[in-house]
């Protein structure tokens, strides 16, 4: 007889798109970090708003993999769509398709400046969407492999 205390396990096939969602949450927290930390470049508030979505995938994620409780997927939806949310906000804000004056930034750093840009030419909101598109597709993917 199974208690609602017991864990729910991670199927084996549900363990791989956590595993990898989990991955890219780590490389886009660490390249958020690098390059505010490292470049310098300062984040403007739709990336602040971004990291306080991403940043604590990588530690819902991370315990659900090592509890292998496929569940996490769950919990770390909510913080992918609203970090997928402003992405593309931001992303339109960037090119020009939604005002500047729309935007968040009325100190500090633009949120449509070309300072957002990687090497000047990939608009960091660009990555950022990527980098949550490619989150909940692998958490969808989980959670279809995770039923029971």
């Amino acid at each position: 007889m199974t208690t609602t205390h017991e864990l729910v396990r991670t199927e084996p096939s549900a363990w791989t798109p956590l595993f990898l969602a989990w991955l890219i949450a780590l490389l886009a927290t660490a390249g958020a970090l690098f390059l505010g930390e490292v470049m310098g470049k300062t984040p403007c508030v739709l990336c602040w708003y971004q990291r306080i979505a991403m940043f604590p995938l990588v530690a819902i994620l991370g315990v659900g993999l090592l509890t292998s409780d496929h569940r996490s997927a769950r919990y770390a939806a909510p913080l992918a769509w609203a970090g997928w949310t402003i992405a593309l906000y931001h992303c339109l804000i960037f090119w020009g398709v939604v005002s500047e004056a729309l935007a968040p930034c009325s100190q500090g750093v633009s949120c449509a400046d070309a300072d957002v840009q990687v090497a000047g030419i990939v608009p960091i909101p660009l990555l950022s969407l990527v980098a949550f598109s490619a989150v909940l597709a692998l958490l969808w993917v989980a959670k279809r492999k995770g039923k029971t």
